[in-house]
């Protein structure tokens, strides 16, 4: 494909790209550093403006290789259009695959249900704008193409998408509301968890109580910040950990792993600019236990 620029934008090629076409800046800037986007027969980088009487080539063939196989496995759409999709995903689920693991992932099933997803965010990780951990359950946003991508990823950066956790922690809250303000980074002992560090990346967390047991504290929580396992080390931090997690809790803890449910999602959608919304019921694990915790109660 060939575009001749015409008028004068005084735009960076990636920018200029990106608005009259369907691929991300992202995108656009990997094929310009692979060679498949040349200005004048001349390679260029994201930051060359583009002038009247450029010659843009983009070239056809560029592909990302996954080595992500698709496998057929249960799941449970929330929504579906054209754009994105809402996915309420199990405890016990990896959302992507890493580590060596390329099998049993949301990712795995993802890619057996449909050939329309994202590629624009790291290795292995079609559609998958943001994530749970493996045994949080809930509310999952996935894009199905880059453009869609590109803008709900800004919308998680900006803050524009709310998201509401509901956790059962270990101990009684004393008080009925509560903000963590502590800043997390990797752990010098262990790098596969995080820990309240100074110097560390800001992280925010409001809590409200739901309903106080005689041993627990049923919460609601919604994040100002999106740090990797936030909720669950700043619950330990304050000395009220997330039952059952098997990390961050001292006690002993089952396969289910962590009672932390991503139950609401609210977020105006990136290209119909409805608002849209959605609350998942809690896992039957977790529900069961809050029964049995009201009949003893």
């Amino acid at each position: 494909m060939k575009i001749v620029v015409n008028d004068e934008v005084n735009l960076r090629i990636d920018k200029y790209l990106a608005s009259i076409t369907d691929y991300s800046r992202e995108l656009i800037s990997k094929m310009l550093n692979d060679g498949y986007i040349l200005v004048n027969d001349n390679s260029v980088k994201g930051s060359y403006k583009v002038n009247v009487g450029d010659i843009i080539t983009i070239k056809d063939g560029y592909v990302k290789e996954m080595s992500v196989k698709p496998q057929k496995m249960p799941l449970e759409i929330v929504y579906e259009d054209d754009y994105l999709m809402v996915i309420n995903k199990p405890s016990g689920l990896v959302v992507h695959p890493g580590n060596g693991n390329y099998d049993n992932t949301l990712v795995n099933g993802l890619m057996y249900y449909t050939n329309n997803l994202s590629d624009i965010g790291e290795d292995f990780r079609p559609g998958i704008v943001h994530r749970l951990d493996k045994d949080t359950s809930g509310l999952m946003l996935v894009a199905k193409d880059n453009k869609t991508h590109e803008l709900l990823a800004d919308d998680f950066k900006d803050k524009r998408i709310h998201r509401e956790y509901v956790a059962l922690l270990d101990g009684v809250l004393p008080e009925n509301s509560a903000i963590i303000d502590a800043p997390l980074a990797r752990s010098s002992e262990n790098y596969q968890k995080m820990t309240v560090k100074a110097g560390g990346k800001r992280a925010v967390t409001h809590l409200e109580v739901i309903k106080k047991y005689k041993e627990y504290t049923l919460v609601r929580l919604v994040l100002e910040t999106g740090r990797t396992h936030q909720i669950r080390v700043h619950m330990a931090y304050i000395g009220y950990p997330v039952h059952n997690d098997p990390v961050y809790n001292k006690r002993k803890s089952d396969e289910f792993g962590q009672f932390l449910h991503s139950e609401y999602l609210k977020f105006i959608h990136p290209i119909t600019k409805k608002e849209l919304e959605f609350r998942a019921k809690l896992p039957e694990e977790f529900q069961k236990f809050l029964d049995a915790l009201e009949k003893s109660y």
